[in-house]
């Protein structure tokens, strides 16, 4: 990330108050923040600072001396509002420190003392607002030692405390983790070069000391430290030294940005790759699992048409399972227990979810209370959440059946009854957002505290009550209350009653009709209502800092439920869309084949309805591992191909899939290259982009793999397009005796390879002609496409006539030309190997007994598929001819 300030240059001859030169050497250790100086109700900004926060956030910038000659610029935020502001900064991905006053101004002696109480980053916020409440926001570190080809990386939620790595042999690998963990913020050692296609990132950097930050040694006492275990052993780590480097600077850059020590960090685990399905960014991307091809979140994404999770939990715990589906039949089976337990149980699945509505973010509300970030707010919100783990265990204990998951939750099952409790008794159910404003705590839960309350809330009836009290027992029914500043609250009584005045009345002043007395009781009771507003804040704030450090000693019990209530909302958010769109549980099954009836797209059946989608069969088998399919644009082939790749995915999550039924045979890695656009900005082309990522899938496919790719070689020239796409399907069919593949492509000279290669099999999507028009019947059909119908689907696309006319006038043009062409045979070796006459023209009644001859001669065996391919073009040409 770069610096959002630079040092300052001051002007010549500026005069720097006390309160400037604190700031500028606050700001001289900060220098690559902007700096949120705390004056009063506001945060202040200066110089360069306010320059730049006026900008990004449009608000006025002013001066601290508008009158003198040489001006500092400034802009400040109330500070009960930052938030709003700090999001934005956040997102344009600003680094802020917050300087707080660290001593009450009252008994300051001359300055305010300040301090940086944290600095803000975009992968370290743990704000509600700041945050999107379905979406991880990792913070991720990238370390690679050139001289051992060893890398690793680190990734943490700062706001749930989850975090994990790995160690890889390939830096690329490592890139490819990036791109789909979709990082706010990336740590790497300074000297680290970015490279040039990975520009993009570029604002995401934060490069920091390598010496310091991703020292192994410092590393290794961090992760011991922060886990509290006494070997690396514990943590699988002890073999790991490039992991060790990753995961202290994570922690190392943690504890600098929170000022102070973690306390929330879940348990370390390292990642292992081999349990899940292997998604790759450019995978994700392709199918659009998070985001459509043009960027756009939302409808046209399956997570759009997957989530009805109702938890931020469950939301997160959803996107993990789409970035890594189990790729493990065990843990699959199981969670498919789970998604049938509630979609078959529509009253389960309705009780669970009207109590999952009542719970909120326990994750990171767990997270703000032990770091101390949190509000009033989060402890009533934590308490009205564990208030419902009762009432949802019941539901779940309830259930006539009860899979093995279901019975291994139970049986961890915690309700935190004491902490919700205590809760419940010291938060009212709307406490006001800060702490300053009162009204923390209810009445009852602390004595101290309700006098307080009642001094405040209920001081002149308790004046009223002492001059009743003092009047009756007296019989001085003239007796009166009165206050000025001098003496405060006192008693007057007329003079025509001095014999009656009692002897603990102490006199203060004579006035000419009357005496003003006081009483101990008096100024004692003036004395606790002078001082009970400041005592109760005093007090609020004690006894919130202490509910804060008691609920801060359950944050891995709170973690280790929330866990839980993700897990369920997980699958009961799968049961809830399957019910609702009838999808089918699939049939998992050891072998490779692939057979889905009547399949949908999700994404697509979402925004068009089902009553306007035509649904597919397909299946991959031993005789059929490589599906060639062609078909015009526009016809569906890329629909086709999207929806096995995510009915595969969905599958392995435990999901139920948009089908009839489906058999999957389990895959290690699906691959998904459909589509291509220019990477200006990577300095990529299409055709680069398209034979990088081929290149990968050529050389990463294995037997289990599932491999989807639409128009491979369209980026170039015809025959080299041509010849790249013969001989990458020979690769993919020759592979491990075939590799799962569906291959769309135009061009429809390859269809002629199902004679050679028995396990590859033509289908077409389905057109028909209609009066001069085509009708796309979406379906998926055996067989070669007869025609390209590139000219009709021109007209469908709104091409002009007058150009589609012409367009058809060129097109028969160019076939006469093609036909009238003679065949001239040179004197030379050809691809085959056979030998030619001299050049001249072949008379039409010559021509099969010539190509008979020819073909009794050929050598088969030593032909390649593309020689095959050029000697077919040959003779279809040549018999055509006039």
């Amino acid at each position: 990330m770069p610096p959002t300030a630079k040092p300052f240059s001051l002007p010549q001859n500026i005069k720097l108050t006390p309160m400037l030169e604190q700031y500028l050497r606050i700001k001289q250790e900060n220098p690559d923040a902007l700096l949120f100086f705390r004056m009063g109700d506001f945060y202040e900004l200066f110089f360069e600072d306010a320059e730049t926060a006026a900008r990004e956030l449009q608000i006025t910038l002013t001066s601290r001396n508008p009158n003198a000659q040489t001006r500092v610029p400034m802009c400040g935020v109330p500070h009960h509002a930052c938030d709003e502001y700090l999001r934005q900064l956040l997102e344009k991905g600003h680094k802020v420190a917050i300087c707080d006053q660290v001593e009450d101004p009252r008994q300051a002696k001359g300055l305010v003392k300040r301090a940086v109480t944290r600095i803000l980053t975009p992968g370290t916020v743990v704000e509600e607002s700041s945050l999107s409440a379905k979406e991880h926001n990792y913070l991720t570190s990238l370390y690679w030692d050139q001289d051992q080809s060893t890398g690793a990386l680190c990734w943490a939620d700062f706001s749930t405390g989850e975090w994990t790595g790995l160690e890889l042999k390939n830096l690329h690998d490592i890139w490819q983790w990036i791109y789909k963990l979709n990082p706010s913020e990336i740590l790497a050692p300074t000297g680290f070069t970015l490279p040039a296609v990975h520009a993009g990132l570029k604002k995401r950097f934060n490069f920091v000391p390598q010496n310091s930050y991703f020292d192994q040694r410092s590393g290794a006492e961090l992760i011991l430290r922060d886990q509290q275990v006494s070997s690396l052993e514990v943590l699988d780590l002890q073999d790991k030294p490039a992991l060790i480097r990753a995961c202290g600077a994570v922690l190392m850059y943690l504890i600098q940005t929170h000022k102070g020590d973690l306390g929330h960090m879940a348990p370390f685990r390292p990642m292992v790759p081999g349990r899940y399905l292997n998604l790759d960014e450019v995978s994700i991307r392709n199918l659009e699992i998070f985001r459509s091809l043009s960027g756009d979140k939302g409808p046209g994404t399956l997570v759009h048409a997957l989530d009805s999770t109702i938890t931020p939990m469950g939301g997160r715990y959803l996107e993990k399972r789409l970035q890594q589906p189990w790729k493990e039949s065990g843990i699959i089976r199981a969670n498919q227990e789970m998604t049938n337990l509630f979609l078959t149980s529509d009253s389960l699945r309705s009780s669970l979810r009207q109590k999952l509505k009542k719970t909120f973010d326990l994750e990171r509300i767990s997270t703000r209370i032990t770091l101390n970030r949190c509000t009033p707010k989060d402890f009533a919100a934590l308490g009205h959440s564990l208030k419902i783990l009762p009432e949802i265990r019941s539901i779940l204990e309830n259930s006539s059946h009860q899979p093995g998951l279901l019975e291994n939750l139970l049986a961890d099952w915690d309700d935190l009854e004491e902490l919700e409790t205590t809760l419940t008794r010291a938060f009212p159910d709307n406490p006001p957002h800060l702490i300053t404003e009162g009204g923390i705590f209810r009445q009852g839960f602390d004595p101290e505290l309700d006098e307080l309350i009642e001094l405040t809330d209920h001081g002149q009836a308790r004046l009223k009550q002492l001059l009743e009290t003092e009047q009756d027992q007296n019989s001085l029914p003239k007796l009166k209350l009165g206050f000025n500043r001098v003496f405060g609250y006192y008693f007057e009584l007329s003079r025509a009653v001095q014999d009656k005045v009692p002897d603990h009345f102490e006199r203060r002043q004579t006035l000419v009709s009357s005496e003003r007395y006081v009483t101990a009781r008096l100024k004692e009771l003036e004395n606790s209502l002078v001082t009970a507003s400041e005592k109760r804040k005093s007090r609020e704030y004690d006894l919130f800092m202490d509910m804060r450090q008691y609920a801060a000693g359950y944050n891995q019990r709170i973690k280790a439920m929330s866990t839980c209530l993700a897990r369920l909302d997980f699958w009961q958010g799968l049961a809830e869309t399957a019910r609702a769109n009838n999808w089918s549980r699939p049939e998992l099954s050891t072998d490779l084949g692939i057979s889905i009836k009547a399949g949908r797209h999700p994404s697509i059946e979402a925004i068009q309805g089902r009553s306007g989608y035509v649904p597919n069969d397909l299946e991959l088998t031993d005789e059929g591992r490589m599906l060639l399919i062609t078909g015009p644009n526009m016809a569906g082939k890329s629909t086709v191909l999207r929806q096995t790749a995510i009915i595969c995915i969905l599958a392995q999550m435990g999901s139920f899939v948009p089908a009839r039924e489906a058999r999957i045979g389990l895959c290690d890695r699906i691959f998904c290259r459909v589509g291509a656009s220019d990477n200006l900005a990577r300095g990529q082309s299409t055709f680069m982009v398209e034979m990088t990522e081929t290149a990968r899938i050529l050389r990463q496919a294995t037997k289990k793999s599932l491999i989807i790719l639409d128009e491979i070689g369209r980026g170039t020239s015809t025959f080299d397009g041509l010849a790249l796409a013969w001989a990458i399907v020979e690769e993919l069919t020759g592979k491990h005796g075939g590799i799962r593949t569906l291959f769309a492509t135009h061009y429809h000279e390859l269809t002629v390879l199902d004679q050679n290669i028995a396990c590859l099999k033509n289908f077409n999507i389905a057109v028909k002609e209609w009066k001069g028009d085509i009708v796309f019947l979406r379906r998926l059909v055996p067989g070669p496409a007869d025609k390209s119908y590139g000219i009709e689907v021109a007209r469908l696309a709104g091409v002009p006539n007058r150009v589609v006319q012409r367009a058809g006038e060129i097109l028969t043009h160019l076939e006469r030309q093609r036909d009238r062409k003679p065949v001239l045979v040179e004197n030379r070796p050809s691809l085959l190997g056979l030998s030619r006459t001299p050049k001249a023209r072949i008379e039409p009644e010559k021509k099969q007994d010539q190509l008979a001859q020819e073909l009794k001669i050929m050598n088969l065996d030593s032909m390649t598929p593309m020689q095959a391919l050029t000697t077919l073009h040959e003779w279809k040409s040549r018999l055509e001819q006039k």
